[in-house]
């Protein structure tokens, strides 16, 4: 599904980020990428969503050369470490944000939206302002909303970084029953070797810029 041949990306003060990465990711797999401060973790991430520039070498999304295709036209979904969720929306329509900006049709996007919120369990709460949700409950409707555009990819930063240690285990647990159940390939940036483990099916460790699997 994913593939990136000896990517590298340069800062502009010329330090590198990345160097000649190798890197695959196949259908319906979850992957983490393990590393220090500062290894190229998010960049990688980055790189993959079209966030960052790519110096030399190639990303091709299902066989695709996507390259230079701007983030927008890639359908790559992103959970970030701190959600960035619209305050002024309700959960419905935090979810429903993706597909109203591709036009979906009203009664597709109640159904697709009605789905997702019963799969990450929070059905009942699609009229709550998003400032009346815990931590964990706003990590879930970032799930949910970078999943409603059925995304190709689902990249996420660091999504648990911001709760506590319990309930980071808690919700490892419960996003890869959602992406498995959702047959989702997703990279999962983490600091965290534990919270790797618990989620994914290939853990890869950068350092310096450089992959080593581990």
């Amino acid at each position: 599904m994913l593939e990136l041949q000896q990517v590298s990306v340069v800062f502009a003060d010329g330090i590198p980020a990345l160097q000649d990465v190798d890197f695959q990711v196949e259908t319906g797999q979850i992957v983490a990428l393990l590393g220090g401060s500062g290894a190229g973790k998010s960049t990688l991430l980055r790189a993959i969503a079209g966030l960052e520039q790519v110096q030399s070498g190639k990303v091709y999304l299902a066989g695709i050369d996507i390259t230079a295709l701007p983030a927008h036209k890639r359908n790559i979904g992103l959970v970030f470490q701190d959600f960035q969720l619209f305050p002024h929306r309700n959960v419905y329509r935090n979810v429903s944000y993706g597909l109203e900006m591709r036009r979906w049709k009203k009664s597709l996007v109640q159904e697709r939206v009605q789905h997702l919120l019963e799969l990450v369990d929070l059905a009942e709460l699609s009229d709550r302002p998003i400032v009346k949700l815990s931590g964990g409950q706003q990590q879930r409707v970032a799930v949910a909303r970078a999943l409603a555009p059925n995304p190709r990819v689902l990249l996420l930063d660091e999504p648990f970084s911001a709760l506590d240690k319990d309930l980071r285990v808690k919700l490892a647990k419960q996003l890869r029953e959602i992406l498995t159940f959702t047959q989702t390939t997703a990279v999962l940036v983490t600091h965290d070797e534990n919270e790797a483990r618990l989620m994914a099916d290939k853990v890869f460790y950068l350092q310096a810029g450089k992959l080593v699997e581990s």
